[in-house]
């Protein structure tokens, strides 16, 4: 099986002073996975190191650069699933961790549980000798200036979705750049697949909102019997259809990762208004990067040959010995 690795680093808009380090970021985080796969290694090490990567880029809203919640502080939500085994392992609403992916991987592979929340999550953390950072530390200039921007009444994306106000598919687009995840989805030589995906969740979200990422079958999910996923996207709409889970559903049923990706996402925009992207790869190595918001930054590698895009159609490949 020749090793694919696929990343994304949220559906939404993104400005032009973030368009390069956003494009640059992905590709970079599917190198480093791809390495990893080159030399042997698992689908879930994969996975893990390219979330990790972008977990550690102050570009994406995971890690260092999540956004802030309505008391202006961090909580941050993550997921990994093994498709050989289909076990997972996630967390959700942690603080002071620099990588809650890597936790993930401790309560999947550590505990007999799905998921830890909050101070349990924190309790863990410490058991397990995963060091504390501080909360100052993981929040950037820009994720403070986005949050005090949408304090303003009426710009507040939570208080339109959340509070019983109507909701247009063209504002949640709108808003899709405040609300963006990063995931990655494998396939290793040995033909098992991962997906891992993390986020600091919605802008001014409420404290304690927990969103897709850590669910099994919204925020991820993976099979080995027919491929992986991660979303990215508005989260309640994303849970409300399962959206991973549904797309794996449309490849049992002979769709390919394209059509099924398609299928699903439009079902998520008609049925419950949601914007939103994926990554998918299937059993056969067969991949793909797709979304109905304007743009989502993407890079996959397979075969030696890298490729990245950021907007709806837009595709560029590079011999990875090139870089």
């Amino acid at each position: 099986m020749l090793p694919v690795i696929v990343v994304h680093g949220g559906a939404g808009l993104v400005g032009a002073e973030r368009l390069e380090g956003s494009c640059r970021g992905v590709q970079e985080a599917a190198l480093a996975a791809y390495r990893i796969l080159q030399q042997g290694g698992s689908a879930l090490d994969a996975v893990e190191e390219a979330v990790v990567k972008m977990e550690d880029n102050p570009m994406y809203n995971a890690g260092c650069g999540s956004v802030l919640n309505e008391l202006g502080e961090v909580e941050m939500d993550a997921i990994i699933m093994d498709g050989k085994t289909l076990a997972s392992g996630a967390v959700s609403a942690v603080r002071g961790i620099a990588n809650p992916i890597k936790l993930s991987r401790l309560v999947m592979e550590k505990t007999q549980h799905l998921c830890l929340t909050a101070e349990g999550a924190s309790r863990f953390a410490k058991a397990m000798g995963v060091p504390e950072v501080e909360e100052e530390s993981l929040k950037t200039d820009y994720s403070r200036k986005r949050w005090v921007e949408n304090l303003a009444p009426g710009s507040n994306p939570v208080e339109s979705q959340m509070y019983g106000k109507s909701v247009s598919v063209s504002f949640l687009n709108q808003n899709r750049g405040k609300m963006g995840t990063v995931g990655a989805v494998a396939i290793d030589s040995q033909g098992n697949v991962a997906s891992a995906t993390s986020t600091g969740g919605m802008l001014n979200k409420m404290a304690g909102r927990v969103g897709d990422t850590p669910c099994v079958g919204c925020g991820a999910y993976a099979d080995n019997l027919f491929g992986a996923a991660s979303p990215t996207g508005h989260g309640e709409a994303i849970m409300k259809v399962t959206l991973c889970r549904l797309i794996l559903f449309h490849m049992e049923q002979g769709m390919s990762p394209e059509k099924a990706a398609d299928t699903a996402l439009e079902y998520m925009k008609t049925r419950v208004q949601g914007i939103g992207g994926v990554i998918v790869v299937n059993s056969s190595g067969d991949w793909v990067a797709r979304f109905t918001s304007e743009k989502m930054p993407w890079a996959a590698v397979k075969n030696d040959q890298l490729h990245y895009g950021f907007y709806k159609g837009e595709s560029f490949t590079l011999p990875v010995s090139s870089i």
